[in-house]
């Protein structure tokens, strides 16, 4: 990229909920499918204009919106719900941003990214 050239994009934050179902969670769920199907519609019309547009999805993430169910996920987290062993950090999802926006990545539009420390690998 020429020095006179910015790059441009678009990161949209949404979760592993936009393709995981959790019941107790429907609204939720739903809400970030519409937020990951606006992100691929985005990312299509405006490729040819370079603009780049990308997807993460955080597993289960240390905040104040999951500190109610802090002691719940622990114990998931501890019997291998996530195969990092631990909760997410709000950096983990800020250090995935940063290639994304600096056109490290600029080829890669319209790509969904996990960050989630293995929660949305399939298993059996």
């Amino acid at each position: 990229m020429r020095p006179a050239d910015h790059y441009r994009s678009i990161v949209f934050v949404t979760s592993v909920s936009a393709s995981m179902v959790s019941i107790e969670r429907a609204e939720y769920c739903v809400s970030k499918a519409g937020a990951a199907m606006m992100a691929e519609l985005f990312a299509t019309r405006l490729a040819p204009h370079g603009i780049g547009v990308f997807e993460l999805r955080p597993g289960i993430v240390e905040t104040g919106m999951t500190a109610g169910v802090k002691d719940k996920y622990t114990a998931r987290i501890k019997d291998g719900l996530v195969p990092a062993g631990r909760w997410g950090q709000p950096a983990d999802v800020g250090s995935a941003v940063l290639p994304l926006v600096t056109g490290n990545m600029a080829f890669a539009n319209g790509a969904v990214i996990p960050v989630d420390g293995g929660l949305s690998i399939a298993r059996l």
